[in-house]
Protein backbone atom coordinates (compact mmCIF):
# COMPACT_ATOMS: atom_id res chain seq x y z
CA UNK A 1 0.00 0.00 0.00
CA UNK A 2 1.50 3.33 -0.76
CA UNK A 3 0.65 6.76 0.39
CA UNK A 4 -1.89 7.78 -2.05
CA UNK A 5 -4.15 4.64 -1.40
CA UNK A 6 -3.34 5.89 2.41
CA UNK A 7 -5.33 9.17 1.28
CA UNK A 8 -7.65 7.52 -0.30
CA UNK A 9 -8.91 5.37 2.74
CA UNK A 10 -8.85 8.11 4.67
CA UNK A 11 -10.72 10.20 2.36
CA UNK A 12 -13.26 7.74 2.21
CA UNK A 13 -13.65 7.04 5.92
CA UNK A 14 -13.83 11.14 5.97
CA UNK A 15 -16.57 11.17 3.72
CA UNK A 16 -18.51 8.02 5.00
CA UNK A 17 -18.50 9.72 8.91
CA UNK A 18 -20.65 12.82 6.97
CA UNK A 19 -23.18 10.60 6.06
CA UNK A 20 -23.23 8.60 8.75
CA UNK A 21 -23.14 11.53 11.92
CA UNK A 22 -25.10 14.38 11.27
CA UNK A 23 -23.16 15.55 13.62
CA UNK A 24 -19.56 15.27 13.17
CA UNK A 25 -19.27 19.03 12.94
CA UNK A 26 -20.21 18.94 16.76
CA UNK A 27 -18.27 15.94 17.18
CA UNK A 28 -14.80 17.48 16.31
CA UNK A 29 -15.65 20.83 18.10
CA UNK A 30 -15.55 19.11 20.85
CA UNK A 31 -12.23 17.03 20.26
CA UNK A 32 -11.07 20.13 18.96
CA UNK A 33 -12.22 21.81 22.80
CA UNK A 34 -10.39 18.97 24.50
CA UNK A 35 -7.18 19.21 22.58
CA UNK A 36 -7.30 22.54 23.12
CA UNK A 37 -7.65 22.67 27.33
CA UNK A 38 -5.19 20.10 27.63
CA UNK A 39 -8.22 17.46 27.62
CA UNK A 40 -10.38 19.36 30.83
CA UNK A 41 -13.58 18.54 30.52
CA UNK A 42 -15.14 20.94 32.70
CA UNK A 43 -13.39 23.38 29.64
CA UNK A 44 -15.92 22.20 27.41
CA UNK A 45 -19.25 21.35 28.77
CA UNK A 46 -21.25 23.86 26.03
CA UNK A 47 -19.68 21.66 23.32
CA UNK A 48 -20.44 18.28 24.92
CA UNK A 49 -23.93 19.56 25.27
CA UNK A 50 -24.23 21.04 22.03
CA UNK A 51 -23.33 17.38 21.07
CA UNK A 52 -26.13 15.60 22.86
CA UNK A 53 -28.45 18.36 21.78
CA UNK A 54 -27.82 17.32 18.24
CA UNK A 55 -27.41 13.62 18.32
CA UNK A 56 -30.86 13.74 20.20
CA UNK A 57 -32.20 15.95 17.36
CA UNK A 58 -31.38 13.20 14.07
CA UNK A 59 -32.58 10.14 16.75
CA UNK A 60 -35.92 11.94 16.82
CA UNK A 61 -36.01 12.88 13.17
CA UNK A 62 -34.44 9.20 12.39
CA UNK A 63 -37.76 7.91 14.70
CA UNK A 64 -40.06 9.87 13.02
CA UNK A 65 -39.06 8.58 9.53
CA UNK A 66 -38.77 5.25 10.51
CA UNK A 67 -42.59 5.30 12.26
CA UNK A 68 -43.36 7.08 8.61
CA UNK A 69 -41.48 4.49 6.69
CA UNK A 70 -39.60 7.10 5.04
CA UNK A 71 -36.13 5.47 3.62
CA UNK A 72 -33.50 6.02 4.35
CA UNK A 73 -34.01 6.42 8.07
CA UNK A 74 -31.41 8.98 8.50
CA UNK A 75 -31.90 11.69 5.90
CA UNK A 76 -28.97 12.10 3.63
CA UNK A 77 -26.84 14.89 3.41
CA UNK A 78 -28.13 16.77 1.39
CA UNK A 79 -31.82 17.05 2.55
CA UNK A 80 -30.42 17.88 6.63
CA UNK A 81 -30.39 21.56 6.10
CA UNK A 82 -33.85 22.01 5.02
CA UNK A 83 -35.09 19.45 8.12
CA UNK A 84 -32.93 21.19 10.31
CA UNK A 85 -33.78 24.92 9.19
CA UNK A 86 -37.66 23.53 9.07
CA UNK A 87 -37.81 22.42 13.02
CA UNK A 88 -36.47 25.51 13.58
CA UNK A 89 -39.22 27.82 12.31
CA UNK A 90 -42.10 25.15 13.21
CA UNK A 91 -40.46 23.31 16.06
CA UNK A 92 -42.02 19.99 14.47
CA UNK A 93 -39.95 17.29 13.22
Amino acid sequence: MNASDDKMKEHKLKRDQAINNPCLKEHDLSLQCLNDNNYIPDACTDYFENYRTCKHFWQRVTADRKSKNIKPFLPPVEERIKIKNEYLKSGII
